[in-house]
């Protein structure tokens, strides 16, 4: 069998570099700075977010760096590492929602969702992308492109925002705004609050209710995995990821409509509604018994159920009980795969085959449909795990998949 790929981060030096060298091949000139993100990973609550609910994501070590300068007119041209010899460019006078295809529609859309929002001051740029995030693996590589390039710009051109937690999140409505008007993949928010607002060290509790005020909304939960003799395997299956295909934009939909019959403004006014009912299990059936279809009860089911296992895996890890918090994982996941319906085999195959290994817990991470699972696993155990999960792989003509141990990383920065 094939020994399964285990991807570093890039140092700081390293994506400096690179970001810089391909800067320079391209444009002929060297940028006026190099600024990065990380991609997130979440550890639980999951399609909870566009529903107020609670998440609990990390960053990642691994991030993409963005080399950027500046220009006096409205061009927009953007270069990735992946190809290298391919410039893409728009013009930001006149763009529209969906004016730009492909991938280079996340950093053009940023600067076009600045401008939208009132920031006539930015104009155009030249910007080289590198990542060490991969790609359609559910790790949010696309966070990490929008989010790197709203700090950038908001560097060069003096808006001001990124040097504050609060400041932050008007970067994080341009990225989400990006993602979800220009690239067209719907987004909820989790994931830019994660690359802009995570702190080494801690996980992000986020809390979605839009009533909040950007202090309110997020608390960092200490989360150091050394200490309890602990790992964080991640799994890329290789599984095709897509978000844009409509299957994301039906649930969210649904999740809508079942809010306007249950004449709540939110799912998690149901959530914490069944939570403080003397009898919550009542509660529950009497508000899946209000909806009209059993697509839709499920995939209540799941929002609300998921939304308080976060707040329990918050407690069990609290009190180091990790037994507890590997249930949550179990339990999070088989949600996912039954109620929500947005896990595929080759997540489900890989949660089962960690399991019997001896994770305490497994899930698939991020929106479904492909991309990746974790696993909470004793420590110094993870390149084992994922050889398992990669020659069942194998005997079943998966892809091969790919695996990362992730830590509790900061969030985006100015790199130099």
């Amino acid at each position: 069998m094939k020994t399964v790929q285990f991807i570093d981060a890039l140092t700081h030096d390293e994506g400096v570099e690179r970001a810089t060298r391909l800067f320079v091949e391209a444009y002929g000139e060297q940028p006026d700075g190099v600024w990065s993100a990380p991609g997130r990973v979440n550890l639980i609550g999951e399609h909870t977010d566009y529903n107020a609910g609670l998440c609990l994501p990390i960053a990642l070590p691994h991030r993409t760096f963005i080399a950027l300068k500046a220009r006096n007119d409205t061009t927009a041209r953007v270069v990735s590492d992946i190809s290298p010899g391919k410039v893409t460019q728009a013009d930001l006078d006149g763009l529209q929602a969906g004016g730009v295809d492909g991938w280079a529609a996340y950093p053009i859309g940023v600067a076009w969702a600045l401008r939208e929002a009132g920031f006539a001051q930015v104009q155009g740029f030249d910007a080289a992308f590198t990542s060490c995030v991969p790609l359609g693996s559910g790790l949010s590589s696309s966070a990490a492109m929008t989010c790197s390039t709203a700090l950038a710009l908001d560097d060069v051109y003096g808006l001001g925002y990124g040097a504050s937690d609060a400041g932050r999140v008007t970067l994080i409505n341009a990225a989400m705004a990006s993602e979800n008007d220009m690239a067209g993949a719907s987004t909820g928010g989790l994931d830019q609050n994660a690359s802009m607002r995570c702190t080494a060290g801690h996980a992000l509790l986020l809390d979605c209710r839009p009533e909040l005020t950007p202090l309110e909304n997020v608390s960092q939960q200490p989360f150091d995995l050394d200490s309890l003799g602990l790992e964080l395997l991640v799994v890329d299956t290789q599984a095709p990821h897509q978000l844009n295909d409509g299957q994301y934009a039906q649930r969210r939909a649904t999740c809508e409509e079942a809010a306007r019959i249950l004449g709540v403004t939110s799912l998690r006014v149901s959530a914490d509604g069944i939570v403080k009912a003397g009898d919550s299990f009542q509660a529950l059936k009497e508000t899946l018994d209000a909806l009209p279809d059993e697509t839709m009860k499920k995939r209540v089911r799941h929002v609300v159920t998921e939304i308080e296992r976060v707040r329990s895996f918050v407690h069990a890890f609290a009190q180091h009980d990790i037994v507890a918090a590997g249930r949550l994982f179990n339990a999070s996941h088989d949600s996912l795969a039954s109620d929500y319906e947005v896990t595929v085999p080759e997540l489900d195959v890989a949660v089962d085959v960690a399991r019997r290994a001896g994770a305490y817990g497994a899930r698939m991470t991020g929106g479904g449909f492909g991309g990746s699972i974790i696993a909470l696993v004793d420590r110094g155990r993870s390149q084992e795990i994922a050889q398992q999960i990669a020659d069942e792989f194998a005997t079943r003509g998966f892809h091969a998949p790919r695996a990362l141990a992730a830590v509790a990383a900061d969030s985006a920065r100015r790199e130099g």
